[in-house]
């Protein structure tokens, strides 16, 4: 037995909780994967240097970067939430 918040509880039933919480979510894995896409995708533009034009505007290289760095660290903090 344990004392949680002065309540006795199993060793066993807090075993049980701790493996549960050990797998991803299908959505937080679908969402990971997702946005690490996304870095990826601004992380080839950056490299290959493609110029986007939306509605006769050019979107420049910086935006890219920001995005990459935006999305990369969204996907790696949702991936290292997920693993608690």
């Amino acid at each position: 037995m344990l004392a949680v918040n002065g309540a006795a509880v199993s060793a066993s039933v807090v075993r049980r909780d701790d493996r549960r919480e050990k797998t991803m979510k299908p959505i937080a894995r679908l969402a990971t994967l997702f946005l690490a896409l996304v870095a990826l995708a601004q992380f080839i533009r950056l490299v290959l240097q493609i110029e986007v034009v939306a509605g006769g505007v050019h979107i420049p290289l910086w935006a890219s970067a920001v995005a990459c760095v935006v999305t990369a660290g969204l996907a790696i903090l949702l991936w290292r939430e997920s693993k608690r």
